[in-house]
């Protein structure tokens, strides 16, 4: 979900407020991302549900994260004591490799409120496809929502500048020069870079010389060097780089393109309606990443049985809805309450067919297609995986090109900055100086 400059610490302490419970077997500490969850009809009602199915008090300690890769030094490092986490499938992916999660103990809930089965097979094949040779995944984590990553787009914007939209239906839109300074780019480098690889390789994909599979989890320099050419082309267009700004700009109308997640489209698209602003969001042709973020409990959690509760409660059908309505993205629940309550020919008049998702009933359903991909998009896209020992030669290149992106301004800026921060501490340290001689000749 999902993330991602600096992390934001957001502490929300239920039942106890600015400390520590004293009693750890009694606090359950969940490690989320920000704005990715209910608060109110969710996170704040598990402490009286798991009461009545536990007989036990639990007090919930909720922080949020903006990146992957710190929340994963907080515990691989700093050796957290969260109970429950929710990263993203890549990092779960080296955090299996690592050692560094405990089974979910799935065998202490009860078989009337074991809600584990609710989550889709084709999400629970996902998370296999990223297990070690040997593991079963649905042993250390269980999915919580997931998406696509396209083009969030302002199509009045771009009718009124004389471009067209259908521009969009290709990744190329990127280094176009008719969207200079009219894009935001996500600030995720393992995202950008998936869908990316994809374009840089549409033609040795289209020959079926290499497959997105092997793009996703193959990450040599020369498709890395590849995507940065791109990156570098495309910089006079990009605007800025977005944690979580982007989607709120695009609701104001302040610019064309974002490269979006899938769920942050969708909130931006409800939140523009409400002040009579049109967006939509499309899937370029050459593919894109599905993604899924996931619970897991990490090695050094300190309650893994409410841990273990909370991650059931996440499943209950009701419970997926409300996070859906409230933050944008898909839950990876596929009960037939979910398809009710997504299946709605009034509000999408055309069909998808996701019975990749929600079996044979879904072939022609009713579903908003931001959500719930057309199976003809999700072939396209492929799993994104663990960079290994790759992951600081992509840290490297996000880096250089996104300091190459600095305007000339910026730097002349910051190098007069930096002078005058010298500058003045040679003062100070001088000052300093001439005032120990004066009191040594006191």
């Amino acid at each position: 979900m999902k993330n991602r400059i600096f992390t934001v610490f957001t502490a929300v302490l239920f039942c106890t407020v600015g400390v520590v419970a004293a009693d750890r077997a009694h606090t359950l500490k969940v490690y989320n991302w920000a704005d990715y969850i209910d608060m109110d009809n969710v996170l704040n009602t598990f402490p009286a549900w798991y009461k009545a199915q536990t007989g036990e008090e639990v007090e919930v300690i909720y922080q949020t994260f903006d990146i992957n890769e710190s929340m994963l030094t907080q515990i691989e490092v700093g050796k957290e004591d969260y109970d429950v986490v929710c990263p993203s499938e890549y990092i779960i992916e080296r955090m299996l490799k690592l050692n560094l999660l405990q089974k979910i103990q799935k065998e202490l809930v009860p078989e009337g409120i074991y809600y584990f089965d609710n989550v889709s097979p084709f999400v629970v094949d996902k998370f296999q496809q990223m297990a070690p040779e040997g593991v079963v995944a649905t042993d250390y984590t269980v999915g919580y929502m997931g998406g696509t990553t396209g083009w969030l787009y302002n199509p009045k914007a771009l009718e009124d500048n004389g471009v067209d939209a259908s521009l969009l239906n290709s990744w190329s839109a990127l280094i176009n020069p008719v969207f200079k300074n009219h894009i935001y780019v996500k600030d995720a480098f393992r995202d950008v870079y998936s869908v990316l690889v994809l374009y840089a390789y549409r033609e040795e994909l289209a020959a079926g010389k290499v497959t997105k599979e092997e793009l996703m989890t193959d990450i040599t320099d020369e498709r890395i060097a590849r995507v940065e050419n791109l990156l570098n082309e495309a910089k006079d267009n990009i605007a800025g780089w977005e944690v979580d700004f982007g989607k709120e700009e695009m609701t104001k109308g302040k610019m064309w393109l974002n490269l979006s997640w899938s769920g942050d489209a969708q909130w931006a698209i409800d939140e523009a309606s409400e002040v009579g602003v049109t967006l939509k969001y499309v899937v370029p042709q050459e593919g894109s990443n599905v993604w899924y973020d996931g619970w897991v409990i990490p090695i050094y959690a300190k309650n893994p049985k409410a841990a273990t509760f909370f991650i059931d409660y996440m499943c209950k059908p009701e419970n997926a809805i409300y996070n859906m309505e409230e933050i944008g993205y898909v839950s990876v629940i596929a009960t037939p309450e979910i398809f009710e309550w997504a299946n709605d020919a009034e509000a999408w008049p055309e069909t998808v067919d996701a019975s990749y998702f929600f079996g044979d009933i879904a072939q022609n359903a009713h579903l908003n297609p931001v959500q719930y991909a057309d199976i003809s998009i999700i072939n396209k896209c492929a799993l994104m995986h663990d960079a290994g020992g790759q992951t600081e030669a992509l840290i490297a290149m996000w880096n250089r090109v996104k300091g190459d992106n600095l305007s000339t301004s910026i730097v002349v800026f910051l190098a007069l900055f930096i002078i005058g921060v010298i500058a003045c501490g040679a003062y100070l340290i001088s000052k300093n100086n001439r005032h120990k001689t004066s009191k040594k000749r006191r």
